[in-house]
């Protein structure tokens, strides 16, 4: 091969070993994201503080919909500049097909070969080339299922989150003005421990599922950054109780905010160096504020 092989041989491999990486970090390692998803994803959150109403809703899915094209996009490509070199020798071409030796040809091949469509018009010769073009088809299908996976993953976690905020919301309209001290100091510590179990699950979600920051939710209600705060309120005011139960289940809640507020402020740069200060950029960064504030929001 002379120096332009060599070099669309070291651009497609490189791609490829990037997709590679990059769908690595992101489905497989536990608390990381890829270097490409994690761009596009903050790229597209950017995008959408601009936007108002269920424009900025549809950011994150549209995010993870360009993630999806862009690992198939480099998938694509870079085996295409790897075949790119070995055109037209290195292949066999049908009964009536055309012979071409340029990026589109390639391009055709690399694409046909990962949907797994195998039109056989177009084949390799030699061993090496086989093998590659194998690899290229279970990378694929494996691609495929890998972004079904994560779409599945992604949604249950969201709804956990979800479910959270409108757990706030509901103790909040039944402990009334009394708050948390009106209650039975038995049956209100079970009801904090159960928030602080719910609030570690979603840290973890957070950790696991880093795209899941980036869904806005259309309605206050249930939202996670627009309720937390009363959270804090809750765990503040239980630690004020004469029950040790309470204390306790107090204390359990705030442990878990903090977890909460140290992964915020770890995995997504929020500013602030008490958890109020990290819930209250983790709001506005979300743009829903409490009612009454500034925005009417």
């Amino acid at each position: 091969m002379d120096f332009e092989d060599t070099l669309w041989t070291v651009l497609g491999a490189g791609l490829v070993l990037l997709m590679f990486v990059d769908v690595f970090r992101t489905l497989l390692y536990p608390h990381g994201s890829g270097p490409v998803g994690r761009a596009i994803m903050r790229g597209f959150w950017l995008m959408s503080r601009r936007l108002r109403g269920r424009g900025s809703a549809t950011a994150a899915p549209l995010a993870m919909a360009a993630v999806i094209g862009a690992w198939a996009g480099m998938a694509a490509i870079g085996w295409a500049l790897l075949y790119l070199p070995h055109l037209t020798d290195g292949f066999v071409y049908g009964t009536g097909v055309p012979v071409e030796a340029d990026f589109a040809e390639a391009l055709y091949l690399s694409l046909v070969t990962l949907s797994t469509v195998g039109f056989g018009d177009i084949v390799a010769v030699s061993p090496l080339l086989r093998l590659v073009v194998a690899l290229q088809a279970v990378t694929g299908f494996g691609l495929l299922t890998a972004t079904v996976s994560w779409i599945l993953q992604t949604f249950p976690a969201l709804n956990r989150r979800r479910a959270l905020a409108h757990q706030l919301n509901l103790f909040r309209e039944a402990a009334g003005p009394a708050g948390v001290l009106a209650l039975n100091p038995t049956h209100a510590a079970g009801l904090l421990e159960s928030i602080a179990a719910n609030i570690a699950s979603v840290s973890i979600d957070l950790l696991a599922f880093h795209e899941t920051y980036y869904f806005r939710e259309i309605e206050q209600r249930g939202s996670l950054p627009a309720t937390v705060a009363y959270a804090q309120d809750l765990a503040t005011e239980a630690q004020r109780s004469e029950s040790p139960e309470l204390r306790f289940a107090g204390r359990m809640l705030h442990a878990a905010l903090d977890g909460l507020a140290d992964v915020l402020r770890g995995k997504f740069g929020h500013s602030g160096t008490t958890s109020s200060d990290v819930f209250d950029s983790y709001e506005l960064h979300h743009r829903h504020l409490r009612r009454g504030g500034p925005d009417g929001k």
